[in-house]
């Protein structure tokens, strides 16, 4: 982080004490987005919130009595104009996922890469601040254990290379203009709901505890060993309020430029053991009996390594957070259907 008291852009949002914070929230109907509103509303129901989406994979309209503004963040001026007043905007809208990522590349970039940009040149325009995450698949295949947010990048998939992209244009806009946190954010899982509707991704272990519910097999592509660490949708949610507590504070002291932190769990396992956890679970909750199967993966470009554990210490020393989720307690509740 950048310390100055000579901004290049005099920002009406920096260098004074903000008494009602508003705070925007880009991808606010999807699987994340939706839950920092809840977030948010809890925690500051004080607070001003603007929530935009497109709708692509949207899954809610409105979030208690916040209306969702359709907005597209590749139009640069209609962004602007919703995203105008804000203090802190907390950039979710992406297209996520390697085959989501794989299968629309010109969307792919055209989201992660320009419409990341539209939002970091708005923030350096007005100097609000930035909380930005990316990915795990920036780096490839990690180098060294534990994983900290320094480590070389070298993503493997086009969904890993936009979010590098993304990375690097925020760390470009915010230098001497506006604070930005930028996330190292491990593999979500869970559900949680929303005005009573539940919202959820076919993460791996959403994925295996779905096929469990049904009967069916859980397939895990070979080799199975390869590990990954799962961090909770709530517990990643929570990092944006903690993120944006900060952010105001450093807005007030002018700083500038970026933090990173790693947004991830104490539980790093191979997909073969999630397998094997959500199998017991289905038969102690629901006496339901699955087979798990090895097939051939069909990802050439997918992280191998056989363990996964990040350093969290940056934000849990810096932002106050901690996880408070675990695997086996989430497979549970949506083995019973409780988000």
């Amino acid at each position: 982080m950048t310390e100055t008291t000579d901004t290049e852009m005099d920002a009406e949002s920096s260098g004074r004490t903000i008494e009602t914070p508003t705070i925007a929230v880009t991808g606010a109907a999807g699987y994340i987005g939706s839950r920092v509103v809840v977030e948010f509303q809890e925690a500051y129901p004080d607070w001003e919130i603007i929530a935009i989406d497109n709708q692509y994979r949207g899954q809610v309209d409105s979030i208690g009595d916040i209306d969702i503004e359709h907005v597209d963040i590749r139009n640069r001026d209609r962004l602007e104009d919703a995203l105008a007043g804000a203090n802190v905007v907390c950039h979710l809208a992406a297209i996520s996922g390697v085959d989501d990522c794989e299968e629309n590349q010109d969307l792919a970039y055209e989201v992660n890469v320009t419409g990341t940009n539209n939002v970091a040149w708005f923030c350096r325009k007005t100097g609000a601040a930035l909380a930005f995450p990316f990915s795990m698949a920036v780096l490839g295949d990690p180098e060294e254990f534990p994983i900290t947010a320094d480590q070389p990048r070298d993503p493997l998939n086009w969904y890993g290379r936009t979010k590098l992209l993304g990375e690097r244009a925020i760390e470009t806009f915010a230098g001497r203009a506006f604070p930005a946190h930028l996330f190292l954010k491990s593999n979500l899982y869970g559900e949680h709901e929303v005005d009573g509707t539940t919202v959820g991704k076919p993460t791996v272990i959403n994925f295996f505890v779905n096929r469990a519910l049904a009967g069916e097999t859980l397939t895990v592509y070979e080799p199975g060993t390869q590990a990954r660490n799962f961090v909770h949708v709530k517990d990643v949610a929570r990092v944006y309020v903690r993120s944006a507590e900060r952010l105001l504070e450093q807005l007030e002291r002018r700083e500038t430029g970026t933090e990173t932190f790693e947004v991830a769990s104490g539980e790093d396992m191979s997909v073969m053991e999630v397998a094997e956890i959500v199998r017991e679970v289905a038969r102690e909750e629901r006496g339901i009996e699955v087979d798990v199967e090895l097939v051939e993966n069909p990802r050439s470009a997918e992280t191998m390594v056989e363990e996964f554990g990040v350093d969290i210490s940056a934000a849990h020393e810096t932002l106050g957070w901690n996880t408070r989720e675990s695997v086996g307690g989430a497979v549970r509740r949506l083995l019973r259907r409780e988000a």
